[in-house]
């Protein structure tokens, strides 16, 4: 990875990407210590501390921070992610969207448009409810129309900022712009995360029960890395065959081929599903300021991943098998609708493809239904491997940091795929130049 950062930076033109997008990333640091004017920033640092640990807590890890200390970036890049994963869905709910995605260069910039419509009208729901919610308890120094208005305004201009940079990264840096913006945002927190790792196990422990821990601490780290990369890198490759036919005087086809399917096919989004849909009940009652009394004040704690693995509170890791079957769920129901097996074996057998040993046709896709199911099925469970670890520590020894299995899956695999691009861009440079020459 370092020698392929060493080689880019002698290419001038991506050189130029690449100081580009870090002078993006740190104006996003700049903006995540502007507070928002107006509000009670030692109220909702006192606020969010009783909430650390809970369904804030990974919120403010992909937020870099800013959430906690009420930022102006407070919001994240979150609305537009679930702008594309409504967009995403609703492409294939709606044919007129459908049909936009597949019109080319054009449809897709339709699509990106009315995904940024959706990104602020989004933005603006949470600005507002959290402007309202949080308002009269204490979260804005004085509790009126003109400092909800004024408040909303910067929360949502704050998201739409960073959606913009996200684009320009995209359009004049390297990688994905957006997923690059998560995660320097999650990177930014790691320092501290492991800082209070070291503080709780480590320093003022005896010599070697702290070398002890200390060697745990990296080893699970380093295995979980490991994992992740494993789990992302995983391809099961179908061998297709392609027949032989005559076109005019020249005989075509005979090639071979693949289906590459990716283990981990569904990426992250089957995490942030589950993780999601649990803490939506938390954070609506935070911001209404109920907590709940009796069976719905055990529910919360339920769902509520403080409580899990808890040995002396064993009836609240109910909550963490719900999050379990979550996670195959959604991983089996996002492949679902973004893998069609019915429509690569229709492409098959009009081209003349067959999978070698099975039938062209229906038995091509019930086998590449069967396949994808073992194929999302192990994918399943190494998400939940990944995911759960860190509950688990937390749990039983307490280890609260704001990132986990999700953050990795993501770090890991944006990382992963920005090398990619780097390394292809080079690539391409190394083609022109030897045209050129």
């Amino acid at each position: 990875m370092f020698t392929t950062l060493k080689n880019a930076f002698k290419i001038k033109e991506i050189r130029q990407k690449i100081l580009f997008t870090l002078a993006m990333l740190v104006v996003i640091r700049i903006g995540s210590q502007l507070p928002v004017p107006g509000v009670n920033t030692a109220y909702f640092a006192q606020w969010f501390a009783a909430q650390a640990g809970g369904a804030f807590s990974f919120f403010d890890a992909i937020t870099g921070g800013s959430f906690a200390s009420m930022a102006i970036l407070a919001l994240g890049i979150n609305p537009y992610i679930t702008s594309s994963i409504i967009m995403q869905l609703l492409t294939i709910a709606i044919p007129k969207l459908e049909e936009m995605q597949k019109d080319g260069e054009d449809g897709r910039k339709k699509i990106a448009s009315i995904t940024r419509y959706v990104t602020v009208a989004l933005a603006l729901i949470q600005a507002t409810a959290m402007a309202v919610g949080f308002g009269n308890q204490g979260y804005l120094i004085e509790y009126n129309a003109m400092s909800v208005i004024t408040a909303v305004a910067a929360l949502t201009a704050g998201s739409a900022f960073l959606m913009w940079i996200g684009e320009r990264i995209t359009e004049k840096g390297v990688g994905n712009g957006i997923s690059i913006v998560l995660v320097i945002n999650i990177i930014s927190r790691l320092p501290q995360d492991l800082s209070n790792l070291f503080d709780q196990f480590v320093i003022g422990k005896a010599p070697a029960t702290a070398i002890l821990a200390a060697v745990i601490i990296i080893a699970i780290i380093v295995a979980m890395v490991v994992l992740v990369i494993i789990l992302n890198g995983g391809v099961r490759k179908i061998p297709v065959q392609y027949a032989k036919k005559v076109q005019g005087r020249k005989m075509v086809g005979g090639q071979t081929s693949n289906i590459p399917m990716k283990v981990n096919t569904s990426g992250v989004i089957p995490v942030i599903f589950a993780s999601s849909l649990l803490q939506f009940p938390i954070i609506i009652s935070s911001f209404v300021g109920y907590q709940g009394t009796g069976v719905w004040s055990e529910i919360l704690k339920g769902l509520n991943s403080q409580y899990w693995c808890n040995p002396s509170m064993p009836i609240y890791s109910i909550g963490l098998l719900v999050y379990i079957l979550l996670i195959v769920f959604f991983a089996y129901f996002y492949t679902s609708i973004t893998f069609n097996p019915l429509m690569i074996a229709d492409n098959m057998k009009k081209q003349g493809g067959f999978i070698p040993g099975i039938r062209p046709g229906k038995p091509t896709s019930d086998y590449l239904n069967r396949v994808l199911n073992h194929i999302v099925f192990i994918g399943a469970v190494g998400l939940i491997i990944v995911s759960v670890i860190p509950f688990i520590f937390n749990g039983v020894f307490g280890a609260s940091v704001s990132f986990g299995g999700t953050s990795l899956i993501i770090i890991v695999s944006v990382i992963l795929e920005t090398m990619k691009q780097i390394e292809s861009q080079m690539l391409v440079r190394n083609y022109k130049g030897f045209l050129e020459d």
